[in-house]
């Protein structure tokens, strides 16, 4: 998980400062310090590193943080407030062009996940803006290369234009474009050459196919998993071909963080989205202020919220809430549930949204094994369709009969069973604003403290108030059927 151990540095460091009464200056500069190396370990470009701290230093030492009410709480502010402008303050959309096609350059070094980036964005660009993109093949160095890219395409159903490795690339982009005009493609996504390290042969051909089309966006792929080279990478495309942006990839296997807190810092260009994850779906608009909150523990519920209103069917998800409101859920709808909710991508990833689980002790005792979600299926399937329709009806030598069907042992049908109850009784109470439930769950104390519970209240206050919405929308549905 991203930016992991500086998460837990700068928890720790500001931990200290809540709990004491008066914050003095040689706390403030104990947890400058504490800040200081928590963001070097985490790979942060160290000039990055010392304007960001002396910021930080010159903004909390004024006497009325220091003196006022709640002190360490005024730190944590500043420190969200300049992690965010250090990224880029907001979220930055793609550039559009007036008259299609849109022309979106692909850039970076082999290896960084420049085609399967590709991919992802054209599946996203099919999804939210009912797009027509089309592929340009241009990389005809990498053995492989336009097969990829083809695998790729084929899998979100997107055209390739391709000329094999014979041809010249700039001369493939020419005649990939005239295609596009003329098919009318609204997106035009060029798969260009990578190497292992930037040469002047590469940049003078991709400098080629700039002059050429004058695309809207240059986009630089980037392994967020290489730390300190990933900034001097960015550095070195940006200097040659003007980058418009950066797609960081792997940020889920990345556990500093260092990149994605200095690629803006140092080259002045935005990331514009984060790969995390390896399904086509797993690509997201890059927001400084979400992210800053990440890393501070205070977790990231508008994506968590953004994610589930994606994957989640709205009439389903209605039909759903009523029933847990009635206590009429049962296994075929915790199925679906199951189904949606994996949909959503790594469930560890999901839980470290809310605020203060990512490294919430609770969370380090709950097994995520994906294995688990394979067990509990078999499980359910195993069952009779009355089984599944009365969840009450489960007596003992029914679950012998499941344990053998799944070929799990008796206590794993058990726990099961017992866990399946007791959501079903927690989320009865969700569903009616009622968060003691959760609170219990977490041994009676909600995660992240105030900010958690604060968290929860909002969610409490916007379902009552979403609740007429979804309604009114559900009549109109039917309406129309």
């Amino acid at each position: 998980m991203a930016f992991e151990g500086l998460t837990d540095r700068l928890q720790k460091a500001m931990e200290k400062l809540r709990r004491k009464p008066k914050v003095t200056e040689a706390d403030l500069r104990e947890t400058m310090r504490e800040i200081r190396l928590a963001l070097l370990e985490a790979d942060v470009n160290f000039k990055v590193v010392k304007d960001f701290v002396k910021t930080v230093r010159e903004k909390a030492a004024g006497a009325e943080v220091l003196k006022g009410l709640n002190p360490a709480q005024q730190i944590v502010k500043i420190v969200n407030d300049e992690l965010t402008k250090l990224m880029g303050e907001e979220a930055v959309p793609l550039n559009k062009a007036p008259h299609i096609p849109t022309v979106i350059m692909m850039v970076g070094l082999q290896g960084a996940g420049k085609t399967t980036t590709a991919g992802k964005l054209a599946l996203r660009l099919k999804n939210e803006n009912h797009a027509r993109p089309m592929f340009i093949a241009a990389d005809v160095y990498r053995p492989a290369a336009i097969t990829q890219l083809q695998q790729v395409a084929d899998q979100i159903d997107v055209p390739v234009f391709e000329k094999g490795t014979d041809v010249d690339p700039v001369e493939i982009v020419r005649e990939g474009m005239e295609v596009a005009k003329k098919n009318h493609n609204d997106y035009v996504i060029i798969d260009t050459a990578g190497r292992l390290q930037i040469d002047e042969q590469l940049m003078d051909e991709l400098a080629n196919i700039k002059e050429l089309v004058n695309p809207n966006e240059i986009l630089l792929v980037i392994d967020s998993m290489t730390g300190q080279n990933a900034v001097n990478t960015a550095q070195g495309f940006d200097d040659k071909l003007d980058i418009t942006g950066v797609i960081l990839t792997k940020l889920d296997g990345d556990t500093r963080g260092g990149a994605a807190m200095s690629i803006r810092a140092v080259t002045g260009k935005p990331i514009k989205f984060v790969g995390e994850g390896e399904k086509m779906e797993d690509l997201d608009v890059f927001h400084p202020d979400r992210m800053a909150s990440r890393i501070l523990g205070m977790g990231d519920m508008m994506t968590l919220i953004e994610k589930a209103q994606k994957n989640f069917d709205e009439e389903q998800a209605q039909e759903t809430m009523d029933k847990m409101r009635e206590n009429t859920f049962d296994y075929n709808d915790f199925l679906a549930q199951m189904d949606q909710v994996t949909k959503m991508g790594p469930l560890e990833n999901i839980i470290k949204m809310i605020p203060g689980m990512a490294n919430n002790p609770v969370l380090k005792n709950l097994n995520l094994d994906p294995k688990q979600f394979a067990h509990i299926r078999a499980i359910v399937l195993s069952m009779t369709p009355e089984e599944r329709e009365n969840p009450d009806i489960m007596n003992p030598s029914r679950r012998r009969r499941l344990a053998a069907g799944a070929g799990r042992p008796i206590v794993e049908v058990n726990r099961m069973i017992k866990q399946f109850n007791q959501m079903r009784k927690m989320m009865k109470q969700v569903t009616n604003g009622n968060f003691n439930g959760m609170q219990n769950m977490f041994g009676g104390q909600m995660p992240g403290g105030k900010m958690g519970q604060m968290a929860m209240n909002h969610m409490a206050r916007k379902m009552k108030k979403d609740k007429q919405k979804r309604i009114k929308k559900l009549r109109k549905l039917r309406k129309k059927k």
